[in-house]
Parts: C-alpha cells; sequence; structure tokens
C-alpha cells in the first residue's frame, strides 16, 4: 500500500528552497505519527532537507545521480527499485513535487495537510482530482499561523 504524507498550501505550493514555508507543529506530530515505523521514500532534495534522517524510520531514497550516497538513506534509482527495497506493507512517500507525480498512479491513500495560504515556493503538488474524501479536521488561523485542514483521501 502506498501512503502518501504531505502538506500542501492552497496555491499548490509545498516547498520553498528546499523548507516548508510554514510553522505547523500539529502537521509535524501528524508526519511522524503517520510515517513511524514505515519505510519512507523520497527524493534527494526531501533527505538533504533533513538535519539527520528521522529516528525510526527508513529512508529510501530516490535519485538519478548513480553516485550519491548518504549515511541513513538506502539508494535507489527508479520507483520499482524503491518499492522493492520497501518490501510488502504501507510505504511512505513523502516528496517531493516529483517523487509524488511519479507514485501518483499507484497511490492507495493521501494523508494531506491543506494549508490555507499562498505562501511563494518553488516546489508545487497539483490539486488531486478524481480522489474521495474520507476524513477532515479543521483548525482555524492562531497568529501567524495559517489555518489548516488534515484530510484523507482514497481512490
Amino acid at each position: 500500500m502506498i501512503v502518501f504524507h504531505l502538506a500542501r498550501a492552497d496555491n499548490g505550493v509545498i516547498g520553498r528552497d528546499g523548507q516548508l514555508p510554514w510553522h505547523l507543529p500539529a502537521d509535524l506530530k501528524r508526519f511522524k505519527a503517520g510515517t513511524m515505523g514505515k519505510p519512507m521514500v523520497m527524493g534527494r532534495k526531501t533527505f538533504e532537507s533533513f538535519p539527520s534522517p528521522l529516528p525510526g524510520r527508513r529512508h529510501i531514497v530516490l535519485t538519478r545521480d548513480r553516485d550519491w550516497s548518504a549515511a541513513g538513506a538506502e539508494v535507489a534509482h527508479d520507483p520499482e527499485a524503491a518499492l522493492a527495497l520497501a518490501g510488502g506493507g504501507e510505504v511512505a512517500v513523502i516528496g517531493g513535487a516529483e517523487v509524488f507525480a511519479l507514485f501518483l498512479p499507484q497511490a492507495d491513500r493521501i494523508e494531506l495537510t491543506e494549508v490555507h495560504a499562498a505562501p511563494e515556493g518553488d516546489a508545487v503538488v497539483p490539486a488531486f482530482e478524481g480522489w474521495r474524501e474520507v476524513a477532515r479536521e479543521e483548525f482555524p488561523a492562531e497568529g501567524e499561523r495559517p489555518g489548516y485542514s488534515f484530510v484523507t483521501l482514497v481512490r
């Protein structure tokens, strides 16, 4: 089972200069809970955006660079190899935009944080068309923090 985990602004932005363009502690907590103990598939830039590998999870890094390696990363050069490394069970796909696009046809569920803002950004994911919403929790804006929704989508 392939599950996407991402936060996406209303304008499609998911990142700026290798970082999240917002700070939502509840989203980070949800991400941790949803990915703990699972193999995570990500692109090289996503992996390199972490200060160090995230505890309790495998980091399967998809890259075209045949010479790339990093401590804590299991390297794959195509989606099939990444899934083979992950083995059976649930696989968390965590980005970035190119990796989401590669796995979209095979994805089973999307754990989405809709960030109700329109920040500038250089990583964009289009809206998920043809998915059915099965859960939603709304959270209002607070001070500098934008409002957001936790949404679960299935095929």
